[in-house]
């Protein structure tokens, strides 16, 4: 593995950037936000707070990069929901993908355009519809993630939270050899398990294995050839791309191209294919939610404060499943 110098705070900062997928169409909580009169991906709805869950998210995001190299990666359908934050969030770089094609294909469009800014780039990947307890203490993580992509430029940290309980429905790291243990812990990863079943997630839980939080570090460089390793094609087809990245012949290239993609998520077609070029940092000082199905979000709603918001939530929550046992 390669190894540069750390520089000045200020050239680190400078050097990092960040994508927040929010490209989405939140299919499994649609029905939950339909019942709140908000018939839109949960990214786009204000589901705990009075912001969005995407506000939030980019708020989170700018404890440790800067807006101005801040990536947001949307789809067009979705124009409606994200153009009133555009005001909000001048400094944040809009990238409109055509048509949702899956986690993989916008993480390779926004690492693509990273590269092309910013060659030696580091770039933290976020999901834009997450829940966690401390803000702070994340955002404190991911800068050590920086750090050690920083000194070990082949690798992509992935944060793995840790769990009280074996909640199906996530993707598990188990947990290999420690490849860095001060200050911060870093291990390799032994297997990437993507919602395995019931009985293998309480084995691998009982044998420390830690929650896929979705939240990725690398040198972009590193993100591009994990990518074209797991995808060729994808990472051939946004290579040609890149000579027309910031012109108006992008619109068109990228319009002809999504035409043609499948669907093709990071997790099952990258993490689960190349778990040698990964690290996992574990993480275990605060509590976090995919926010994913409606009884993770009235789980979590009974550990929360509760507000006037958050009781509509959870009074939606319970009509929703009485109308469901209704119909059953």
């Amino acid at each position: 593995m390669r190894v540069r110098g750390s520089g000045t705070l200020e050239a680190r900062l400078q050097n990092r950037w960040a994508i927040v997928l929010a490209g989405g169409e939140g299919k499994r909580l649609r029905a939950l936000t339909r019942t709140l009169g908000s018939d839109v991906p949960k990214q786009f709805c204000p589901l705990l707070e009075r912001e969005t869950l995407l506000q939030l998210t980019l708020r989170r995001v700018a404890l440790a990069v800067d807006p101005a190299q801040t990536l947001m990666v949307v789809t067009r359908s979705h124009e409606r929901f994200f153009s009133p934050m555009v005001a909000e969030f001048p400094h944040c770089d809009l990238i409109v993908q055509p048509h949702n094609r899956g986690t993989a294909t916008a993480i390779a469009y926004g690492a693509f355009r990273v590269a092309e800014i910013d060659p030696t780039a580091s770039v933290a990947v976020f999901p834009s519809d997450h829940w966690f307890s401390d803000d702070t203490e994340l955002m404190r993580n991911v800068g050590h993630a920086f750090a050690l992509v920083s000194e070990f430029q082949d690798l992509t940290v992935a944060l793995g939270l840790a769990a009280e309980r074996p909640e199906a429905g996530y993707g598990w790291f188990e947990l290999g050899e420690p490849i860095v243990n001060e200050p911060a812990r870093l291990f390799a990863v032994r297997r990437f398990w993507e919602k395995p079943p019931a009985e293998i997630t309480r084995a691998i839980w009982s044998g420390g294995a830690h929650r896929n939080s979705f939240i990725l570090v690398s040198k972009v460089s590193a993100l591009l050839s994990l990518i074209a390793k797991a995808l060729p094609r994808l990472h051939s087809i946004f290579h040609t791309v890149r000579p027309v990245v910031g012109t108006t012949f992008e619109g068109q290239m990228i319009e002809s191209l999504y035409r043609d993609l499948p669907l093709l998520e990071f997790s099952q077609r990258v993490l689960a294919r190349s778990p040698q070029a990964v690290a996992v940092l574990p993480v275990s000082k605060l509590e976090w939610s995919d926010l994913g199905e409606p009884r993770r979000v009235l789980s979590l709603l009974k550990r929360i404060e509760r507000t006037d918001q958050r009781e509509k939530l959870a009074g939606a929550i319970r009509a929703l499943g009485r109308r469901s046992r209704g119909a059953a």
